[in-house]
């Protein structure tokens, strides 16, 4: 049980598939747009449930509740080996004859 007044993340469908706009890629429009917020909860409630919460700015917001004090997860993705080869090269170049 998540308490009222936690800090939440929730998810909400912004739109289905068929209300996507037809000028975007067909693989896109395949798929919901979702919309990911944070903020407090206004009701006690379980992970999964649709629930209300208030945003830092005010907004009222309602969505599949995910997570209670969601942390700040962000990188650039898997190790790429041929960067490194990028580098060398670039080096190389940017060296000249030395």
């Amino acid at each position: 049980m998540i308490r009222k007044g936690a800090w939440v993340r929730i998810r909400k469908t912004v739109l289905n598939p068929e209300e996507r706009a037809e000028n975007i890629p067909e693989e896109t429009r395949k798929v919901p747009l979702f919309l990911w917020t944070k903020g407090y909860l206004l009701e006690d409630a379980e992970i999964g449930s649709e629930v209300k919460i208030k945003t830092p700015t005010g907004r009222i917001e309602a969505g599949t509740l995910l997570e209670e004090n969601p942390a700040f997860r962000h990188d650039y993705g898997p190790f790429v080996p041929e960067i490194l080869k990028i580098r060398e090269i670039v080096r190389e170049e940017l060296a000249g004859d030395e």
